[in-house]
């Protein structure tokens, strides 16, 4: 059976960066399993995938474009203490959720104050060129 729309397709993945690092995989849990056609993983990636099938080895190289966006440097924020939900004690690197007028929010925590935060929305990804494997 063929990857097409509508069928449920499962894959392990290897994620590196443009100079080979390995940014995250799945070979040592769970495959990914997604209903393909209805926007679940990246489109760039569904679309490289239509025809494929079981055993099938395949290689994608997505552009930041095609992948998580460009890094926008309006997406850096300091806010409230009291809209961060996440450890009492917050640290640079660390993801939590931010409370915003639109919803919740992830971000990445930059640097910690005593009344405020910096966080940076942008998806740790952005702005990388990833080989999806």
């Amino acid at each position: 059976m063929q990857i097409a729309a509508d069928t449920v397709a499962s894959f392990h993945y290897v994620l590196r960066d443009e100079h080979g690092v390995t940014l995250d995989s799945s070979r040592d849990g769970e495959p990914v399993m997604y209903l393909h056609g209805h926007a679940n993983i990246l489109p760039a990636l569904e679309a490289a995938l239509v025809g494929h099938a079981v055993a099938d080895c395949v290689q994608v190289t997505l552009t930041p474009t095609d992948a998580y966006g460009n890094r926008r440097p309006d997406a850096v924020a300091r806010v409230s203490l009291k809209h961060v939900r996440g450890p009492r004690r917050l640290q640079p690197g660390m993801v939590v959720a931010v409370q915003t007028a639109k919803g919740e929010i992830r971000a990445t925590v930059l640097k910690v104050g005593k009344f405020n935060v910096d966080v940076d929305t942008n998806h740790p990804f952005a702005g990388r060129t990833l080989d999806f494997e």
